[in-house]
């Protein structure tokens, strides 16, 4: 009776993992380096964890052909590294991709909030946290104020003091 309880609960978990249309890939590497100074060797360890994930969705998803085509659907990348000296995590750093007038940007966490790099610029923009959960965004010309909305959009707003307006920037986050 056990064993056919144990098979309906693997069979209800196998079909539900069936489900999902996600195509995950993660790749993980480490580095471990020893650094003796002659008195305590000290040990460091970095390691670079690179997750992508892609929507798997079909071009003729109502068709009654057996094999279907896969429509071409964007990548998302996230890399996070842990650098750690004796087991104490010591930096972690992370990084997801925006994209906005058609130019792709990646956000980059560093100790203080992120950074951000365009295609031209490594350090395009740099942002920080304020106390009320909202960002200062600065670049080279400007400092602003930011805010992720709701679906995870980082929204910009800038005051222009020659006319005297608002004007509202969207980073769309890539999929």
């Amino acid at each position: 009776m056990k064993n056919i309880v144990l098979i309906i609960f693997l069979s209800l978990g196998a079909g539900l993992n069936a489900q999902v249309n996600k195509n995950v890939s993660e790749e993980t590497k480490t580095t471990t380096t020893t650094i003796n100074n002659g008195s305590t060797p000290r040990t460091v360890t970095k390691t670079e964890k690179v997750t992508t994930q892609q929507n798997i969705e079909l071009k003729d998803a109502e068709s009654k052909k057996l094999n279907k085509d896969m429509k071409p659907t964007p990548t998302q990348v996230t890399s996070t590294t842990t650098v750690s000296a004796n087991g104490v995590p010591t930096q972690v750093s992370s990084s997801s991709y925006y994209t906005m007038d058609n130019t792709r940007y990646q956000f980059l966490t560093d100790n203080a909030g992120y950074r951000i790099s365009s295609p031209n610029n490594t350090n395009y923009a740099i942002i920080r946290r304020t106390s009320n959960n909202s960002y200062i965004y600065k670049t080279q010309d400007r400092t602003s104020i930011g805010y992720f909305d709701a679906n995870g959009n980082f929204v910009v707003e800038s005051y222009d003091d020659k006319t005297d307006t608002m004007t509202k920037q969207v980073y769309t986050k890539t999929p």
